[in-house]
């Protein structure tokens, strides 16, 4: 009969096993490729000796092709929770030093119950995704467990915030967990996100593409929009990943945590001479949300994606606040398909989660061609407008210059409930521009004038001084007031202060039908 002390050492012994995962020359493998190991990375994302592990020793029950004589503790993926900031935080990270961090029955089962814990105690999830896919030797055991953490992850949505950290492959079934969570960081050059790889495509359409152009950060940041963040290492990810809990509340029965207040880094008379007063050139955006949030505070989402909108967390007075700009540097600050389908998803996120919106437009509409039409800027346009519409957080918006057509009602417009709306005096609503406007109004009489060039100007002029002006919306209502923009954080300050306990309830439904 064994010992108390013969029974420590097999628990000591099995617990060390599973803290080596694959054994130290795999761990030296991980390290030379610029990874840290799954443990490293929990430990260096939570809050110091606030880690605990959960199902540290479930082994697979995998007999085929051998998998009975190679068992170790854990299966690949270490799991458990700890604090962010004195915050609960339940994490998960694959062990790609075991069996290549690939995805058999017990590992999914052990991420499955991780997700059910964080849903029950209403914390976020952070998962940290290095895995060579589904565990092949498992068979549709190992397809199985996914759609067992799918099916959890759409349970979670809008409930808990889901974080996915890609820091190595993650391909075929494995991608679609992360794209259904909340938000995706990828790490360059080491992480990479595909459905099929460069040889399936090669021996299929007879494309080459490399690992890296085919689903490297760098493509999923520009190109496909897939990844919301890129970071340039392990650790840098682990930061950001900070970074962005720290303006989200754990569930979506809180409100995100106030710190205190911090002066813009911009002062408010650059505000005055932000807009310049030709129509037609462009400015920097990020100027403006720079001069009305707190300083150093605003993380933007989807940097290099849809450029033509800018989306971010930042904060206001403390507050945790969620900013869509229309940005006039890229594309005049249209709307097109990917910046609606960027926007719509972040204005639902906060939406989600109590987070309130501010809104800065600079607008000339939709962007027009056949491209965009052909490509559905109808029905992705529709999902911004839907986004706006459904949303009861506080909604504040400022028009900063241009707010034309459907553009004008879609940015979260006074008539899809927007509650403070404002603008600055250069701000111009109409239906369209001055020269579009007097070109189909005036068509004849210019046609007919002794000197059309005159005449169309100074139509131009007429219109621009009788209706791109905000002085006729703010006649209507449909403006709340007409400001100083060297006003606007004081006044979005106060509007938000007065809005938090803000209650707006909708009629009872399963769920709308937003156009996807």
């Amino acid at each position: 009969m064994e010992t108390t002390e013969e029974r420590l050492q097999d628990l000591r012994r099995r617990k060390g096993q599973a803290e080596m995962g694959g054994g130290q020359n795999r761990i030296d493998a991980q390290h030379g490729k610029g990874k840290m190991t799954a443990r490293e990375r929990i430990e260096a994302f939570l809050d110091e000796g606030t880690f605990q592990e959960i199902d540290a020793l479930v082994e697979h029950r995998c007999s085929d092709f051998g998998m009975d004589r190679n068992i170790i503790p854990g299966d690949g993926v270490v799991c458990g929770y700890g604090t962010i900031d004195g915050r609960t935080v339940y994490c998960y990270a694959q062990d790609f030093t075991v069996y290549g961090g690939s995805l058999g029955e017990m590992h999914g089962l052990k991420i499955c119950k991780l997700l059910d814990m964080a849903i029950k105690t209403g914390a976020p999830v952070v998962g940290m995704n290095d895995s060579g896919g589904a565990r092949i030797q498992e068979g549709v055991a190992s397809l199985g467990s996914y759609a067992e953490i799918f099916f959890r992850n759409v349970r979670a949505s809008g409930i808990i915030p889901q974080i996915s950290v890609i820091m190595g492959p993650c391909a075929g079934g494995a991608v679609y967990s992360p794209a259904i969570t909340d938000f995706v960081i990828m790490v360059d050059k080491t992480a990479h996100m595909f459905i099929t790889g460069p040889e399936v495509i090669k021996t299929v359409t007879n494309e080459e593409v490399s690992f890296e152009e085919l689903g490297g950060a760098n493509t999923h940041a520009t190109r496909s929009g897939v990844t919301h963040f890129t970071a340039e290492s392990d650790e840098d990810a682990l930061d950001l990943v900070r970074n962005l809990l720290g303006h989200l509340p754990s569930n979506n029965l809180e409100k995100t945590p106030r710190l205190s207040s911090a002066k813009p880094s911009i002062d408010s008379e650059t505000l005055r001479n932000l807009v310049p007063e030709d129509p037609s050139k462009p400015y920097d955006v990020i100027t403006a949300i720079e001069g009305i949030v707190d300083h150093g505070a605003f993380l933007e989402v989807q940097a290099d994606f849809a450029q033509n909108i800018v989306c971010g967390f930042a904060r206001l007075d403390g507050h945790s606040i969620g900013l869509v700009a229309n940005q006039p540097n890229f594309l005049a600050g249209c709307l097109d398909i990917d910046a609606s389908v960027k926007a719509a998803r972040f204005v639902r996120f906060c939406d989600a989660f109590n987070i309130p919106l501010v809104t800065l437009v600079d607008v000339p509409g939709f962007l027009p061609g056949a491209g965009q039409e052909w490509g559905g800027i109808i029905r992705h346009g529709a999902k911004l407008l839907y986004a706006y519409a459904e949303a009861t957080v506080p909604k504040m918006t400022v028009i900063l210059r241009k707010a034309y057509g459907g553009a004008y009602d879609v940015m979260s417009s006074k008539h899809i409930r927007g509650d403070y709306n404002i603008a600055w005096p250069t701000a111009q609503l109409a239906v369209m521009g001055a020269e579009g406007a007097v070109q189909i109004i005036h068509r004849k009489r210019i046609q007919t004038s002794g000197n059309p060039d005159q005449e169309r100007q100074r139509l131009v002029d007429d219109y621009t001084e009788s209706f791109a002006t905000p002085y006729k919306a703010a006649s209507l209502g449909y403006l709340d007031d007409v400001i100083d923009p060297a006003e606007t954080r004081e006044r979005l300050s106060r509007a938000l202060g007065h809005l938090m306990d803000k209650e707006e309830p909708r009629p009872t439904r399963k769920h709308g039908n937003i156009p996807l």
